[in-house]
């Protein structure tokens, strides 16, 4: 009898999968999703290591957790290092050429779409609506 294997999942079926398990794991309540739903506007401004320093600075749960699950997405796949702040943090200073740390930037906003709307559904849900 033949193995049956789960398909290939392409990058953005990765995001998602890796999105949802972040907001399955969140703290509960609106202020992850609120804090998700800022990010793209604050990494756009500021940009992404500014965005970054900033959360691990705040020292909220929430701001933790999505600084912790932005920089395990970006380290495991796109940086090739360890998830650590002080890690990613390093491979992004010595990003070379600029491209990559746009790129970087790039994906970050990526999974960010995928983590804000699973986490709107999740606020809606725990609501009962």
């Amino acid at each position: 009898m033949r193995e049956m294997r789960e398909p290939a999942l392409n990058l953005d079926q990765r995001r998602a999968r890796y999105a949802w398990a972040c907001v399955v794991e969140a703290p509960a309540g609106k202020d992850y999703g609120n804090l998700a739903k800022a990010a793209p506007a604050l990494i756009m401004a500021n940009g992404l290591m500014a965005t970054l320093a900033f959360y691990e600075e705040k020292g909220q749960t929430h701001h933790g957790a999505l600084a912790r699950h932005l920089r395990h997405w970006l380290a495991k796949e796109f940086l090739g290092c360890e998830d650590g702040y002080e890690a990613v943090m390093q491979a992004l200073f010595e990003a070379d050429p600029p491209a990559t740390y746009r790129r970087a930037t790039e994906e970050a906003l990526a999974v960010l779409r995928w983590i804000r709307q699973f986490a709107a559904a999740r606020s809606v849900t725990e609501r009962g609506e």
